[in-house]
């Protein structure tokens, strides 16, 4: 191969894996700032085309941080109850309620709970993750290979770590919770 055709190669391989990786790229927006998250269609891609599924309708905008634990995560993702704008928001009922679509059939993975990790938060049943998820502020290893893993906080985690916390005493309840603002692909 001459030299220039290899040069040509490898550009269109860079311009191919920059394109392929940004379909992956989320911007979630919080009162304090944008956080830029990967997610990983390679080891939870139904879980991942959910959630871009809802966030690009969405879905996400204005829902509220509903239980937030200090040194643990803070949860969101209750697109019936806890969108603030909606008729059916109720701060009460939040954490209780998920999209009109169905169940996800569980995507367990080894990637671990690192902090910036996200997560699909779920019930007893591995097989309820429906629009509900966490971001973790520090490591969770007891939490591996129990809930499904789909993306990583890339830059922003600073702006996470700014999410009001809850009532320790009401597992992680929050009165006045923050909210997202919008989250979008990239």
């Amino acid at each position: 191969m001459n030299k220039i055709t290899l040069k040509v190669l490898i550009f269109l391989l860079l311009i191919t894996n920059q394109t392929m990786s940004e379909e992956n790229i989320m911007i979630l927006k919080l009162k304090d700032g944008d956080v830029k998250i990967e997610l990983f269609t390679d080891v939870a891609p139904n879980h991942v085309k959910r959630i871009k599924e809802l966030a690009d309708a969405g879905k996400y905008d204005n829902v509220v941080f509903h239980r937030v634990i200090d040194g643990f995560m803070a949860q969101t993702g209750d697109v019936k109850f806890g969108k603030s704008d909606s008729n059916d928001f109720n701060l009460k009922m939040a954490g209780m309620g998920g999209s009109d679509l169905p169940d996800l059939k569980q995507e367990f993975n080894s990637l671990p709970h690192d902090r910036g990790t996200l997560s699909m938060a779920r019930s007893s049943d591995p097989n309820s993750a429906n629009s509900q998820f966490f971001i973790c502020f520090k490591p969770a290893p007891f939490l591996d290979r129990q809930y499904t893993v789909f993306g990583k906080v890339l830059s922003g985690m600073e702006f996470v770590d700014k999410i009001k916390r809850g009532d320790e005493n009401n597992n992680g309840a929050v009165s006045d919770p923050d909210k997202i603002i919008s989250f979008k692909s990239l």
